[in-house]
C-alpha cells in the first residue's frame, strides 16, 4: 500500500512538474460551496453564492478543471455536501489516476461546524472527509467568520472563528490549508468590490494579478500571499478592522503547484500601467466586480473572458473610468488617456465606491436687488463651507455685502450681514454640473444716515430658492456661477414705516472652490 502511494505522489510531482503537460495529466476535481443564510440568528449574506460561482468559473477556464469535474453547491443541505464528497472521493479512489481536490466554503460558521441554513456541517466530519480523498494534493478554503452591517462580516454566533486542524490528522502528502482569517478575526464582505474581501482577491489573483515572476501561471506560492497582503490592505480601511487570511501547508515540495494558467483560447488578457488601483466590472459600472489589480501589484495583466468591461482607476483625489473590449486570444492595453476623469465628489453623488461625502470650501463676488425702492444693488463677499453626500449638499455660508440711497434730503448706506444654511440637488451634466434647492438664514439689516441722524438695525430672516451651475476648471477647483430668489423678512418700523415687512430680491453669486 505504501509503494502504491509513493509512486502516485511521484507521479504527481512529475505531472506538476511539466506544466505544459500538467493539465492532462493531472485530473483535477472540486466542490465549490456557497450559503448566503446561515442560522436563524445570523445576517443573511449577499455574496457567498456568487463567490462560489465566480471562483468555479476561473477554476474551468484557466486551472484546467474539466467543467464535469467541478461541482457548485449553492445553499446545499449538509447532507448534500457529505455526499457530494463521498462520492467524489470514491471516484477518485477508484480512477487510481493522479488527482488534484479543491473544496471551497463561503458562507456562515462558528467554530464547530459549518452553519448551512438550518442545519450543520461539523469541521470534524469535513476533515474526515477531505482526510479520506484519495487525491495526491488536496487544497481546502474556508472563507467564513461572524456578521455585520455596511462591509459586513461574515457569519452568525458569537463564538470563536472556525479553526481548522486538519495539518494535525492528515497525511502529510500535499495537504494546504487556508482561512480567510485567524481565529480572533471576522471575515468580512464588501459592497463595493460584490463580493468577500478574501475570495475577491483571490480570485483576482488567479486571473493574473498574482503571476509575480510573469510566466503565465499562477502557482500556490503566488496565489496565498497575493490574496493575503491585498486582503491586508483593504481591510485596513474599514469598521471591523484588519483581516489576517491563515494556512497551513504540508507539501513535501508541492509548493510550485499551478492553480490557474493565462493561455484559455476563450479569453483574453486586458493589461493595465502602472501606478493606480484598477477594478474591473462586468459590462458597465453597475456591473459585477470579476477583477482587481492594485498599485503595487508587479503584475499588471489580467486574464478574462471576452466581452465588453468598465475599468476604475483610483487616484488621491479623482478616479479614471471608461470601457475596454476584451477579445479571444488578444492582449487589450489601457490607455489612461482615454478615460473619463471623474472627481470624488461626482462619484460621491453616484454612489459609487467606498467613499460617502466630499468637502468644499468656496469664496466669492454677491450682488442683490434692493430691498427699498430708492436704495441701490447691495454687493460684497460670501464664503461658504459645504459637503457633497450621495443624496444631498449641505453648506453652510456667510454673506457680507453694501448698498445706498441718495435723495434730496439724505445720503443713506444700507448693509447686510448674514449666515445661511443651503441645501441642494446636484445633477451632472456632462463637463457640468447643475445644482437646484433651498436656503434660509438670519441676517442683521444696517442703515447709516449723513449728519447727525442715529444709525437703523434691524434682525431679518431670509428664506428663498437657489439654482447654480458649476465647471472643474482644475482637478480640485471649480467655477460656480448662482442664482437665488430670496425673500428677507424684517419690521420696517426699525427701518422705516412701521410693521413687518417682506422684500422679495434677487442675487446673483459668482464663486470659486476647492473640493477635497
Amino acid at each position: 500500500m505504501r509503494v502504491t502511494r509513493a509512486a502516485t505522489i511521484c507521479a504527481f510531482v512529475i505531472a506538476l512538474c511539466l506544466s505544459a503537460r500538467a493539465r492532462a495529466d493531472v485530473t483535477r476535481y472540486a466542490v465549490v460551496i456557497g450559503y448566503n443564510d446561515g442560522h436563524k440568528d445570523e445576517q443573511t449574506l449577499r455574496y457567498a453564492e456568487d463567490d462560489a460561482r465566480r471562483l468555479a468559473e476561473v477554476l474551468i477556464d484557466l486551472g484546467g478543471f474539466a467543467a464535469e469535474h467541478v461541482t457548485v453547491l449553492r445553499g446545499p443541505t449538509a447532507d448534500a455536501v457529505q455526499a457530494r464528497l463521498i462520492d467524489l472521493n470514491d471516484r477518485i479512489r477508484t480512477r487510481g489516476e493522479p488527482a488534484l481536490l479543491v473544496v471551497f466554503f463561503s458562507g456562515h460558521a462558528d467554530a464547530l461546524a459549518l452553519h448551512l441554513g438550518d442545519g450543520s456541517l461539523p469541521l470534524e466530519r469535513l476533515e474526515q472527509l477531505v482526510r479520506g480523498s484519495a487525491a495526491s494534493f488536496r487544497l481546502l478554503i474556508v472563507d467564513a467568520c461572524r456578521s455585520g452591517a455596511l462591509t459586513r462580516v461574515k457569519g452568525g454566533s458569537a463564538v470563536p472563528a472556525p479553526t481548522l486542524r486538519l495539518a494535525e490528522r492528515l497525511p502529510a502528502d500535499g495537504v494546504v490549508v487556508w482561512t480567510s482569517s485567524s481565529a480572533n478575526e471576522d471575515a468580512q464582505e464588501s459592497d463595493e468590490l460584490g463580493g468577500s474581501f478574501f475570495t475577491h482577491y483571490l480570485i483576482s489573483g488567479l486571473l493574473g494579478a498574482a503571476d509575480s515572476n510573469g510566466d503565465g501561471a499562477v502557482t500556490l506560492d503566488e496565489a496565498y500571499p497575493y490574496a493575503y497582503e491585498a486582503t491586508v490592505r483593504a481591510t485596513s480601511r474599514t469598521l471591523a478592522g484588519v483581516q489576517h487570511a491563515t494556512f497551513r501547508h504540508d507539501t513535501h515540495g508541492l509548493s510550485d503547484v499551478t492553480l490557474t494558467w493565462m493561455t484559455a483560447r476563450s479569453r483574453g488578457l486586458l493589461v493595465f500601467p502602472a501606478g493606480h488601483d484598477y477594478l474591473v466590472m462586468q459590462g458597465g459600472p453597475t456591473g459585477a466586480v470579476v477583477a482587481d489589480v492594485g498599485a503595487r501589484d508587479a503584475e499588471r495583466q489580467v486574464s478574462l473572458r471576452a466581452g465588453r468591461y468598465f475599468v476604475r482607476a483610483r487616484a488621491a483625489d479623482h478616479l479614471l473610468e471608461g470601457t475596454a473590449v476584451v477579445r479571444e486570444s488578444e492582449r487589450t492595453a489601457i490607455d489612461e488617456r482615454a478615460l473619463d476623469r471623474v472627481e470624488y465628489a461626482r462619484l460621491v453623488r453616484k454612489g459609487g465606491g467606498e467613499r460617502r461625502r466630499s468637502d468644499r470650501l468656496e469664496l466669492g463676488y454677491t450682488i442683490r436687488s434692493a430691498l427699498w425702492s430708492d436704495a441701490s444693488a447691495c454687493q460684497g463677499a460670501t464664503l461658504g463651507w459645504a459637503m457633497d453626500l450621495p443624496a444631498l449638499s449641505l453648506g453652510a455660508r456667510g454673506i457680507a455685502c453694501r448698498g445706498g440711497a441718495r435723495n434730496a434730503f439724505v445720503d443713506a448706506t444700507h448693509d447686510q450681514l448674514g449666515g445661511e444654511l443651503r441645501a441642494v440637488r446636484a445633477w451632472d451634466v456632462g463637463g457640468v454640473t447643475l445644482s437646484g434647492g433651498a436656503l434660509v438664514g438670519a441676517s442683521l439689516l444696517i442703515q447709516r444716515f449723513s449728519g447727525t441722524a442715529p444709525a437703523r438695525l434691524s434682525a431679518a430672516g431670509v428664506a428663498g430658492l437657489t439654482a447654480a451651475a458649476t465647471y472643474d476648471v482644475a482637478p480640485r477647483a471649480y467655477v460656480t456661477a448662482e442664482l437665488d430668489g430670496v425673500t428677507t423678512f424684517f419690521r420696517q418700523d426699525e427701518m422705516s414705516g412701521a410693521g413687518l415687512r417682506a422684500a422679495f430680491a434677487l442675487r446673483g453669486n459668482v464663486l470659486v472652490g476647492t473640493r477635497w
